[in-house]
């Protein structure tokens, strides 16, 4: 499967479709973006905007989500920004904070940014029993 983002006017995603490989595919069974392009075009009209996108990132750095923007200069889609502090990184095209994050947040702790006063907070986890 082939997976197809939606854009409006303003090159935000709108939609996520999938989309058959054999409707990728050009007369020489080559995949063809602008191929599977066409055929969202006669589903959802001559009119509509289509970018491909992928689960594994192997296009366009990110997987196209509802809401995100495409940039058409860096080719990619970008999330919106989480907290305005923080920095869009034009090589990843991910956002990152003005402070790392702390080194155990990679063994499960948990930790959530706090905006006002710029730093990473733990945050308590209960369980019940």
């Amino acid at each position: 499967m082939a997976h197809f983002a939606r854009l409006d006017q303003n090159n935000i995603v709108i939609n996520v479709v999938k989309v058959n490989n054999q409707d990728c595919v050009d007369s020489d069974g080559i995949e063809s973006e602008q191929v599977g392009i066409e055929f969202l075009k006669t589903l959802f009209g001559a009119d509509t905007i289509w970018r491909q996108t992928s689960y594994n990132m192997n296009m366009r750095k990110n997987y196209a989500c509802i809401g995100y923007y495409y940039d058409a200069e860096l080719d990619a889609f970008v999330s919106p920004s989480p907290y305005p502090s923080w920095m869009f990184n034009a090589d990843t095209c991910a956002w990152e904070p003005p402070v790392a994050p702390p080194d155990d947040i990679v063994e499960n702790q948990n930790y959530e940014w706090n905006e006002a006063d710029q730093l990473w907070q733990q945050i308590s986890t209960s369980q019940s029993t």
